[in-house]
């Protein structure tokens, strides 16, 4: 069964399964991959080159423990522009991606603008982050703030073999 996305290519079982492997373990050999997939490593390997080129594979990261590192807190920052002229979104985007605490951002519609994910270390990193860094943005007319008590769940990506689309 061929699945194609809108931006991307057609993807069969196997592709899935290759990325739903790699999405649990990005470190996987191709020979454990091929192996786990139910492939030759030669094929496997032509299969993973080709998810990578047509960017269904983005890039491959290590997933930090923000709490190992001492950021124990995650928060979610709502935040409403005074304008929305592409200049303004551009410059305020550009901005957001630049801060090291935020780890997620969105443009969004509703009744703000932009939802952040943010980590800190507590409350008094997370005052020198809104007041050093958000409020310094040209454009922000106010924000919002909820801190997260506890995550549920946290993955990077949806699992190809259990979304259906």
């Amino acid at each position: 069964m061929n699945k194609k996305s809108q931006n991307g290519p057609a993807l069969d079982l196997i592709d899935r399964k290759i990325l739903a492997a790699l999405r649990e373990d990005g470190r996987l050999t191709t020979q454990a991959l091929a192996e786990k997939v139910g492939l030759s490593p030669s094929p496997c390997w032509t299969r993973v080159k080709r998810l990578e080129e047509s960017g269904a594979i983005e890039k491959y990261v290590a997933l930090l423990d923000h709490k190992a590192l001492g950021y124990n807190n995650v928060v979610f920052v709502e935040i409403t522009l005074d304008k929305h002229d592409d200049k303004v979104l551009d410059q305020f985007g550009e901005a957001l991606s630049r801060a090291p605490e935020v780890v997620e951002a969105h443009l969004v519609t509703g009744e703000y603008d932009y939802l952040a994910k943010v980590v800190v270390s507590g409350t008094d990193h997370y005052e020198r982050f809104l007041r050093g860094t958000i409020y310094r943005i040209p454009g922000v007319r106010q924000t919002r703030t909820t801190f997260g008590l506890r995550t549920l769940k946290r993955t990077l990506s949806v699992d190809p073999l259990k979304v259906a689309g």
